[in-house]
């Protein structure tokens, strides 16, 4: 038994669609499937019914379901405890971030609140969205930094965790600059002639947002897709090297625009513009964590 399966149980109990949970998971359709499998053998018994749509529960996975979100809870709230009492006379303050805020907003964020606050231990732990939610609910880390826009939700209880919107990011297209200032490419494109696209994987939260704000923009530029990739830095060299145009945080190109090295490659309508949020459970953190939040506040 792995507590895996009884999370992709329960997210599918929830969803009712493979795929849904697939992709909330951070997995392929394939392995998740694999992983229903592995619990259903474990049991003994179906406990999905594959014949119906929307997927629906079997008998017996009807009675698993409360007994999964029982032993789920349990162990969150045993681990919490343990943490408790680890965190008790902790020095360090430690923060679950997205990869991308990890390498554009956070850095900005943490040396303007030492200004303010002073200076403190911290460690960062860069993940995807997912896991890096899965920190906060698992007691593994004291605050989640992660950004907030109306199609992609965080699915956290308000009776559980507060939260604080610390501002604003700004994703654009952004391409190199040639010796005049002017990018060197430049949307929307032409039906004949198709900006170069520098996409993410669809994996990755930031490729859900440009690729929702693309699929219902009244003018859809014309893009070909050269590269696929999990990486906002990544996509930043290639950016650089005059290999195409990428949505990028304006927080991780600001300074290469003032500078001319990099130019936005579309209007204010190509924009895609999310607020970045703090959260933190509501039970009692470590003394450094509890003083850091109540100076956020105070900004």
């Amino acid at each position: 038994m792995e507590t895996k399966w009884l999370e992709d149980f329960v997210s599918l109990a929830e969803t009712r669609s493979f795929s849904r949970s697939a992709q909330l998971r951070h997995v392929t359709q394939p392995a998740f499937s694999r992983r229903i499998q592995a619990l259903e053998a474990w049991a003994g018994v179906d406990l999905v019914d594959r014949s119906s749509y929307p997927t629906r529960l079997t008998p017996a996975g009807q009675t698993l379901l409360p007994q999964a979100l029982e032993v789920l809870g349990g162990l969150q709230a045993a681990r919490n405890l343990m943490r408790g009492h680890q965190s008790t006379g902790q020095d360090m303050i430690e923060f679950a971030v997205p990869h991308s805020l990890a390498f554009t907003f956070f850095p900005h964020w943490v040396m303007e609140l030492r200004q303010s606050f002073g200076a403190f231990k911290s460690r960062l732990v860069g993940l995807n969205v997912h896991d890096a939610v899965m920190q906060l609910t698992e007691g593994s880390c004291d605050l989640l930094l992660a950004y907030h826009h109306p199609s992609q939700p965080l699915q956290l209880n308000p009776e559980r965790y507060e939260m604080l919107s610390l501002g604003h990011e700004t994703l654009a297209p952004y391409a190199k600059a040639d010796a005049d200032g002017q990018p060197l490419f430049r949307l929307p494109g032409r039906q004949l002639e198709p900006v170069p696209y520098l996409a993410y994987a669809p994996q990755l939260a930031l490729g859900r947002l440009v690729e929702d704000h693309l699929a219902h923009h009244p003018e859809a530029p014309r893009l070909q897709r050269l590269v696929l990739c999990d990486s906002a830095d990544a996509h930043y060299e290639y950016v650089q090297r005059g290999l195409g145009v990428a949505w990028l945080p304006w927080s991780m190109v600001h300074a290469d625009c003032k500078s001319g090295r990099l130019a936005c490659a579309g209007g204010p309508q190509m924009e895609v513009r999310f607020d970045v949020h703090l959260y933190r459970p509501k039970r009692r953190l470590g003394p450094l964590a509890e003083a850091v939040w109540d100076a956020v506040m105070q900004r």
